[in-house]
């Protein structure tokens, strides 16, 4: 049996580089994909830190990844031998109640790839084909990690149905929320930001947010009144900074009959009454990874509508992987996005 590395989370706060088979296809699990890229997500963090509770030890994590599909079985009719693929992290059972209306990012027996089930911080996967989307020729690999972020951002933004006459609050424009940005400005609804470091927000604006708010130095709830009409408070409000505190904030500061979608995965226990919720009745709505929206993120950025090229702040490779969290645990400002590599 031939032998590959990967990284995985023994428990909280343990990661090691261990050696395991590669994977052989089958029937089912019928493409073979070389890793080439994988990105290091929140949630990831989360579970080598021990606070994904959805997370299971020990795992060989990472749900961002991309590669080459370098062998096939007899059933896989999607790809071929040669294809840049990127991995769907899903997999669900197809029968449940929330399978049979449509939302099988919810299934009721989910198992996500890096999470549940081991993901792609390993040199070879075997998977589905069906689970296997084609990246764009000119896009590359590290680069296309920021396809699966970009599906969150698409499935929030389907979850909170905006609208052009929105006037939308995105709190922290990270990783994540800056993905939510690119993707909630196609529907040409004005965009707040808030977050607590100035780049971060000068690079919002450069990007199309129309208001940027730093929390550190300004009274947000004045400046949502200065800045929606009729000092109505944004309409929608996205959770991209997941803290302990936001999603109190954000029922706080949204309008009357407003949205407020939440992310988070904490289970530290947050302020929230029945009051802020009913009194405004409010739409308080869970976003959880995505429902099949990796086409609708490569044909955006085919269409010249998302714009991937690039926003990579920094990568190791595999191996270094505990320099690449003990770095991303600085939270030094210069981190955007942080991605392992495999050649």
């Amino acid at each position: 049996m031939r032998k590959m590395k990967g990284v995985q989370i023994v428990k909280p706060d343990e990661l090691r580089i261990v050696e395991m088979d590669v994977p052989e296809v089958n029937e089912t699990d019928n493409v073979l994909v070389k890793i080439k890229a994988a990105g290091i997500c929140g949630s990831d963090v989360g579970i080598y830190h021990g606070t994904n509770a959805a997370a299971t030890y020990p795992r060989i994590i990472g749900h961002e990844m991309v590669g080459e599909v370098i062998e096939t079985a007899s059933t896989a009719k999607k790809v071929k031998v040669g294809d840049r693929v990127i991995i769907d992290q899903v997999t669900a059972c197809g029968h449940c109640w929330a399978c049979r209306h449509n939302r099988p990012n919810v299934c009721q027996n989910l198992r996500v790839r890096g999470v549940h089930i081991d993901g792609g911080y390993r040199e070879y996967m075997a998977v589905p084909d069906t689970d296997c989307y084609l990246l764009p020729d000119r896009l590359r690999y590290e680069d296309a990690v920021l396809i699966e972020p970009t599906t969150i951002a698409l499935q929030a933004c389907s979850r909170a149905e905006i609208e052009p006459d929105d006037e939308v609050l995105i709190m922290g424009v990270g990783a994540l929320g800056s993905r939510m940005l690119s993707i909630a400005r196609l529907s040409g609804a004005k965009i707040i930001v808030a977050d607590v470091v100035d780049e971060r927000l000068q690079e919002a604006l450069e990007s199309g947010a129309d208001v940027a708010v730093n929390l550190l130095k300004e009274d947000l709830d004045a400046k949502l009144k200065s800045c929606t009409r009729d000092a109505y408070g944004p309409t929608l409000s996205i959770d991209c900074a997941c803290t302990k505190d936001s999603l109190g904030t954000l029922i706080r500061v949204t309008g009357n009959a407003g949205r407020v979608i939440t992310m988070g995965f904490s289970v530290s226990p947050t302020e929230v009454t029945n009051f802020g919720i009913t009194s405004k009745e409010l739409d308080i709505r869970g976003s959880r990874l995505q429902n099949r929206k990796f086409q609708n993120a490569i044909d955006l950025y085919n269409e010249g509508k998302l714009d991937l090229d690039h926003k990579i702040s920094h990568t190791f490779h595999f191996l270094d992987a505990q320099k690449a969290f003990d770095f991303n645990d600085s939270r030094d400002p210069s981190i955007r996005k942080i991605v392992l590599t495999f050649d």
